[in-house]
This record gives C-alpha cells, structure tokens and sequence, in this order.
C-alpha cells in the first residue's frame, strides 16, 4: 500500500521498492498515532469531520496505539512507511472513513512532527541517564575521599590532586551534556503540523490546536522551513555525540587505569570480559567499545549536515535519511550511559600515589610568596630537579641543605612541601584541586543537577 498511487498506472518495481523503503522509521508508530490522534481532534473542531466521525477514527487510533503499547501492531510487507502502515491498519478498523486522517496532511508535515515527538520523549531518557552518570561519579567521588593521585598534562604527571576532583571533572562535563538536551529540546519541541506539502492548505486548518493536544509549545512559522529543515536532528545528534565524546575521554582513562603499568582500578568480573588465549586477561571492553563507537556517532553528526548542506527547498527525499543516523546516534549514547555507569559503580579505585617531582610547583610558588619573579623561582627549582634526576634520586631526598642552596629564599620548613600527598592541601583557588574544592564542587553539582529542569 502506498499512499500516493493514483497518479501511477504501474506499482514501483522491486529495485525502486527495496531500494527506496526504510523500515527505520518503525520506531516512530506510537508518535505517528499521537499526531494522528491530535490531527483528528483538529480536523473535529474546524469542522473536516463531523463529531462521530472523530470519534470513530480517534477510536481507531487509540487500538493502534494500543497495539503498539502492547507490542503486538502487525507490520504488512506493503507498508511503505510508517505512516502508510498506520492508515492501512486505521482502514481495516474503521473502514473507508479512514481515508479522511490525511485530510489537510502530508507526509512532509507529519514525519517532521514524528520525529519532534520521538526525539523530545528521548530526550528526556537521555537527559536522566546522563544524571545518573554523573551521580555515579559524585558518589565514587566520595567513596575515594581525600585519596591523592596525579593530575596530568601531556600524559606526564603535572600536580597532586585528589582523585575525586579528576572524577568530578567528567560529572561537570556530562552535568552540562544533560544541560544542552534541555537546551535542544526547546527547538524541538515545534509543531510542524498544518504546513503540509510545502505551502500549507486552502482547508482552515488550526495548527495550534495539534500543539495544544501534543502539549508542544510552540508552532511553525514558515510552512517551508517547517517540512525542509532538519536542523533540530543535527542538533540532538550533535549532543549525543559531543556526550559519546566525553565518555570517550573517560573511558579512555579508564582502559589506561586498568592496565598493570597504571594499576589506579579493580573492574568487577561481571563488567569485564576475558581473552580466548590468554588466561590472565581482564580486559575493560565496554570502556573500549564506548571509545570505539563515539567516532561512528561524530560521523552521524557529519552524514546529517551532509544531507542537509545542497538540497533546495523544501522537502526531498534525501531527508529521509536522517532517521538512521539520529537512531543511531541516540540508541549508541543510551547503551553507553547504561552500561558505563554500571562499570564505573563496580570499580574499586587504590591508585599508587603520585611521584614527588609533582611538588615541584609548590617550591617555585613558595618562592613566589617571597618576592622572587616566578621565572627564577622556576628556573632555580628546575636546576635542582635536574641536580636529584641525575643523582637518581627524586624531589623527596632532597636535604634542607640542597634546598636552601638551590636558592636563598628557601628555609628549612620548605622541606615539607616535598610531600605530595600533602600539596591539595594549599590550594586556594576557586575550582582548584583541593578537598575543599571537592566538598564545595559536590554541593554545587547536586544542586545544578536538581535544577536542570526536564524538557518541555
């Protein structure tokens, strides 16, 4: 069945049907029935059907939708989509009077407003499953306490840290991914319902009274941007994949923590796989698959500013494309967040502590509070590192007559800024590494997160 045969005297052939069928679009039946339940009322209250007639196809739809609850709505090899598929079916409940559900329709219109409806209900699964993350990190935050580990730049240990404000700093990236769902969602949530084909209707169509039913806040402005625009998808398939990024980054952390080198995490059996040859083998591979498919959801990102980037107004069926690769995108950020947080939850954190050359910036700023220009302070604690490397010794043998001669300023207390593990504890400023940091970052993430509103 299709809904556009009476032009045609021959069907579409095989290659032209396998070739321009997509069955992806399935996932979008209970949010076609919801338009068509809202455009049914709409057509009622204009006067494009009389009162039983809205009762009775509203009827019908509400057996479709519930067949779709259930699991149990049965797909035909002849639907040619979605929207084909619930009017084929509204046919066989209703009879011919459900040949007037598209009245004053397209189906230019009607799967812009699908997949509004779609991506606004995942939106919200996203928006919390991202909370959840990040509530998995404060919570292993607190569980390490003030345990100290290095903080790194360009892989090489940089300054002493708790481990918690290294976690933390995932939880404020992935706090501000929910964030910009919220944010997302605001565009989304437009009906498009009522622009039609392309230009509208010479029916008196009422567009706002779909939004009203669909609670959507707003309404089209422009009946050609409303079915040509897909905008709205790149976006909610930019903040999946900006998210993937993040959990990339992470993840990537965490295959490097589990190795014997690193030695910083315990993964728990049941969040692990083994080897098929090597006995010994823990291997993190949903870690490794988040990092492996955060590339393919970037690429989605690309294929949806691809299809877009040369088509003339307004609809083309180029745009039908666009379902597989927000689909995509979304179902890979959902297994990702379920399957991360259950690992991160399960691991153990017993790093080593840090190596006590990262004490180095803590002399030059002693220094600093002295009076002495950072650059001689650096310089003068750069030679004396240099002086216990190629003794093979580290910053923590060094004696208070190495320190008070690599420079006058030094005094004999200096020496106990050669303990790392002591080193967050100086530190002052705002965001900074320090326990007071942590404490005051915990607070401040539990209360952002309870006022990251759900969307519209």
């Amino acid at each position: 069945m299709t809904l556009w045969g009476g032009r045609f005297s021959d069907p579409p052939s095989e290659a032209v049907w396998r070739f321009t069928v997509d069955d992806s679009d399935r996932r979008l039946l209970a949010d076609d029935v919801a338009g068509s339940i809202a455009h049914v009322t709409m057509l009622g209250s204009v006067g494009l059907l009389t009162p039983d007639e809205a009762d009775v196809l509203r009827g019908g739809l509400e057996q479709v939708a519930a067949e779709a609850a259930a699991g149990s709505f049965a797909w035909g090899p002849a639907d040619e989509d979605v929207h084909t598929a619930v009017e084929r079916r509204l046919g066989e409940l209703c009879g011919p009077l459900a040949g007037k559900l598209h009245t004053g329709r397209s189906r230019n219109d009607q799967v812009s407003l699908d997949l509004r409806l779609y991506l606004r209900r995942a939106a919200v699964l996203r928006i919390e499953g991202l909370r959840r993350m990040v509530g998995v990190l404060a919570a292993k935050a607190e569980e390490v306490g003030d345990v100290v580990v290095a903080s790194y730049t360009h892989l090489q240990q940089a300054q002493s840290i708790p481990l918690a404000h290294h976690l933390l700093a995932y939880a404020w990236m992935l706090l501000r991914d929910a964030e910009r769902f919220v944010d997302a969602v605001g565009r989304i949530a437009v009906s498009p319902l009522g622009a039609g084909a392309s230009a509208g209707s010479s029916l008196p169509l009422d567009p706002e009274v779909v939004a009203r039913e669909l609670d959507l806040p707003a309404v089209f402005e422009n009946s050609l941007d409303a079915v040509a625009s897909r905008d709205f998808v790149a976006e909610y398939t930019f903040c999946a994949a900006q998210a993937m990024a993040h959990l990339s980054r992470f993840a990537e952390e965490l295959v490097l923590w589990a190795t014997v080198e690193f030695g910083w995490v315990e993964m728990a059996d049941a969040h692990t796989t083994g080897s098929s040859a090597l006995p010994h083998k823990k291997n993190p591979d949903v870690a490794e698959l988040v990092r492996g498919r955060a590339g393919a959801v970037a690429g989605d990102v690309v294929t949806l500013l691809a299809i877009q980037k040369g088509l003339p107004l307004s609809y083309n069926r180029d745009l039908q494309e666009d379902k597989r690769a927000v689909f995509h995108a979304d179902d890979v950020l959902a297994g990702a967040l379920e399957a991360l947080a259950e690992m991160v939850a399960g691991t153990r954190f017993d790093p080593p502590p840090p190596t006590p050359a990262v004490a180095a910036l803590d002399l030059a700023e002693a220094l600093v509070g002295r009076g002495v220009p950072f650059r001689q302070a650096h310089e003068a604690v750069g030679r004396l590192v240099a002086q216990v490397a190629a003794d093979g010794r580290t910053l923590a043998d060094v004696t208070t007559e190495e320190l008070t001669a690599a420079h006058g300023e030094f005094t004999a207390g200096d020496v106990a800024l050669l303990d790392a593990s002591r080193s967050p504890e100086a530190r002052a400023t705002r965001g900074g590494g320090s326990m007071a940091s942590v404490e005051s970052q915990l607070a401040a993430l539990r209360d952002r997160m309870d006022r990251t509103e759900h969307p519209v």
